[in-house]
């Protein structure tokens, strides 16, 4: 076989408004947002430095720019640190402006998640890329990556994310009809719907936020019109790559992912997740958990 062409960018659509979260997110980006002691965005990069992806570029829009200066240096903070006797702290900031080399540009208008990552076209170039949502928070005891990029290598083209999710949830995501390959949990997706009207599901995989896909999709993002929300949608576009598969024969592929998701992209999603996290944490889960057990038993 030979050996298809390595992925290392990754694409990060960061430029949302973050209504949702208001009066939150008037001054403070939603990828900002501190799940337990990093923003919900750091976690999403480790991700991708940890698969090997370590060239990212954030997709901005205006007041993003503390996003920008949390992935700087931050020499005064980091010598004030230092002489304080903080040094640990100190390694910690120095690392994370180290973590990855990062780029951004702006997307201009929030058009939607396929004009997001079609302005990814002059970075990418012609090779294959992430694209990666920052809502979506995958626990890094069993990390998703690995596996799509062993699919790309297998199959070529392009590759999905799916998830099992309740068919009366499955109108909120994009929706995904696959067949089964000779690989446990990897399908060949054979049709895709962006939040499908009720009845109209063909099955109840949802595609979450993590994709790796071809630059054969940008030329289909330049000419694709509005879809679901009025929006330029990135499953549209995928869609059609399923009926004119890329050069290499891939055609799209997916695994189906049955680790831990964290949903940042609502109010109470957001707060499970941070708990969730939270009682992972060695420092502070075991007290956490006796805390909710006591706080609970009050309540009753």
């Amino acid at each position: 076989m030979t050996k298809r062409t390595s992925v290392t960018k990754a694409v990060m659509p960061v430029a949302g408004l973050g209504t949702r979260f208001l009066p939150a997110t008037k001054a403070t980006p939603k990828e900002m947002l501190p799940v337990v002691d990093k923003p919900a965005i750091q976690y999403v990069v480790e991700e991708a430095v940890a698969a090997g992806l370590d060239d990212v570029l954030f997709i901005t829009g205006r007041n993003k720019t503390s996003l920008e200066d949390h992935f700087d240096r931050a020499p005064h903070l980091e010598q004030k640190l230092a002489e304080r006797g903080t040094n640990e702290l100190s390694r910690v900031l120095t690392e994370l402006a180290d973590l990855a080399s990062i780029h951004y540009v702006r997307q201009g208008e929030p058009l939607g998640l396929g004009h997001a990552v079609h302005v990814a076209k002059g970075h990418v170039g012609n090779e294959p890329f992430a694209v990666m949502l920052g809502d979506d928070l995958i626990d890094a005891s069993n990390p998703i990556l690995p596996k799509m990029l062993e699919v790309l290598e297998e199959f070529g083209g392009s590759v999905l994310c799916l998830m099992e999710v309740a068919p009366e949830d499955i109108h909120l995501y994009g929706c995904a009809q696959v067949v089964e390959t000779h690989i446990d949990d990897v399908v060949r997706v054979t049709a895709l719907i962006e939040k499908p009207k009720s009845g109209q599901a063909p099955s109840n995989y949802a595609v979450i936020g993590r994709y790796i896909l071809q630059p054969q999709v940008f030329p289909i993002l330049a000419n694709l019109g509005t879809g679901a929300g009025g929006e330029i949608q990135l499953t549209d576009a995928l869609a059609q790559l399923i009926d004119h598969p890329t050069e290499d024969g891939g055609g799209i592929h997916a695994v189906i992912f049955r680790g831990k998701r964290y949903d940042t992209g609502d109010k109470l999603s957001y707060l499970k997740s941070v708990i969730s996290l939270a009682l992972d944490r060695e420092e502070f889960g075991p007290q956490l958990r006796t805390w909710i057990k006591e706080h609970l038993a009050g309540d009753k």
